[in-house]
């Protein structure tokens, strides 16, 4: 099993963003509005919490762990914030599937035993934000709970993690 002691910082990182990352392509690809962004990223939030304690997987709690400190959350924020500076929602879209590749490639290379799991737990996180909202509704109010734009980009995101 792997530990954050065998990344370096920069690769840390990358698995501290990965989590955002995941539930952020998926707001990018079909905008929910005010209300279903917030939805959107409490979804998110309370997987990291619940992983932090029930995840099975040792690498997934310490990254749930790092995430849910000041120094994680800033860390993984900042480097969110600079991949995205002054891009549009379709190329931003774009760079956290790229993001997510570069993810994989690190886990299934010096984490191999642990790369399923994670990769497996990134997918769940971006469901849970397609699900968190429903899309195209008014107020709240009709429309469906998982766009064809999300659907997509969910089908995008597990072919990047291959899971």
């Amino acid at each position: 099993m792997a530990t954050k002691s065998d990344f370096t910082a920069d690769e840390w990182k990358t698995l501290l963003e990965s989590p955002l990352l995941a539930g952020f392509a998926v707001s990018a690809a079909d905008p929910s509005g005010f209300f279903g962004t917030i939805k959107e990223g409490w979804a998110s939030a309370k997987e990291l919490a619940a992983a932090r304690t029930s995840a099975s997987d040792e690498l997934i709690k310490a990254v749930a762990e790092d995430l849910l400190t000041a120094d994680g959350r800033s860390a993984a924020r900042e480097g969110v914030h600079g991949l995205f500076q002054g891009g549009k929602l379709p190329d931003l879209k774009v760079k956290a599937l790229a993001e997510l590749k570069r993810a994989k490639e690190l886990l299934d290379a010096k984490a191999p035993a642990d790369a399923a799991a994670f990769k497996a737990w990134l997918a769940h996180i971006a469901q849970l934000v397609a699900e968190a909202a429903a899309e195209g509704g008014f107020l709240g109010f009709g429309g469906v709970q998982v766009s064809d734009k999300e659907k997509a980009t969910l089908a995008e995101i597990n072919t990047t993690l291959g899971v």
